[in-house]
């Protein structure tokens, strides 16, 4: 990657900074319907990249113990679980389902 790249590409991101704190800030403050869609859309990217992450191996579908983990883990964060827990139930459960199969 030349140095030429990568200058481009920090303007590019001050720019969308920018951009954020002084367009999008004060319309979001007129608009509270709005700002909280624009709150839910980082946990819903990281939640799309994850479940891409999970079932793809590839570039083609794969349903496998990954999969149940990772549904062990949605629900216990849906029951407000703590951390610590939701990440160990969905590693055993990843485990257990590997062993039976």
């Amino acid at each position: 990657m030349s140095w030429a790249v990568v200058f481009f590409l920090t303007l590019g991101v001050a720019g969308q900074r920018l951009l954020g704190m002084f367009v999008a800030g004060p319309v979001l403050a007129k608009r509270p319907a709005l700002r909280s869609v624009a709150d839910l859309l980082p946990a819903a990217v990281v939640a799309a990249v994850i479940l891409q992450l999970t079932v793809t191996t590839k570039g083609a579908l794969t349903v496998d113990a990954r999969l149940i983990g990772l549904a062990v883990a949605g629900v216990l964060v849906w029951r407000r679980a703590p951390l610590i827990l939701v990440v160990l139930a969905a590693a055993a459960v990843t485990g257990l389902f590997r062993l039976l199969t």
